[in-house]
């Protein structure tokens, strides 16, 4: 079992979370909601683009019970693309990092890559929902790349729930960003 610690902070330094262990799966996301959510926050004054070069969003999934809240909490700021939209990215409101996607009812939470120094971002294991790139003969075949998700993303998810004992712990979050 890998009980690596690693503490990750928003880019002003103000918000401040931890995960402990391995991550589920470290993946880039190109489906339509990742993507029309990363162009309306980044209209925001954000540290950095969300998106990746090839148009993806990356991210590094962990279950709940492995990632800690630990400072700025306060700064936390939820968006969602509709009012019955069934996931919410959170941002830190302080200097607009995008922090976490998170699933209505899911046990996992999708941590935006640009939380990690460039060196120190887990390794891309797969690209999910490829069909949906702006222009997916771009998008390189360096790693598995799904049109959808695969099953073997799904199997992942899986896992880490039983693992969890089918538990998916809530995460409040006190206000919303407009964008």
């Amino acid at each position: 079992m890998n009980n690596k610690t690693t503490h990750l902070t928003c880019a002003c330094g103000t918000f401040h979370l931890e995960v402990r262990g391995a991550p589920i799966i470290c993946a880039e996301c190109h489906c339509r909601s990742c993507s029309d959510a990363a162009g309306r926050l980044e209209t925001l004054s954000m540290p950095e683009a969300i998106r990746t070069i090839h148009g993806g969003t990356r991210y590094v999934l962990y279950r709940k019970d492995r990632v800690s809240l630990l400072a700025g909490t306060e700064n936390l700021r939820e968006f969602r693309l509709g009012p019955n939209a069934s996931t919410r990215r959170v941002l830190a409101s302080c200097c607009n990092t995008p922090i976490f996607l998170e699933f209505k009812g899911g046990h996992w939470l999708s941590l935006y890559g640009n939380l990690w120094k460039q060196d120190e971002l887990p390794r891309l294991q797969l690209r999910t929902m490829t069909q949906d790139a702006p222009d997916r003969a771009s998008v390189p075949d360096d790693v598995p790349s799904g049109a959808l998700a695969t099953a073997g993303f799904y199997g992942r998810l899986l896992t880490a729930w039983i693992a969890m004992g089918f538990k998916a712990p809530d995460i409040a979050i006190k206000g919303a960003i407009d964008a």
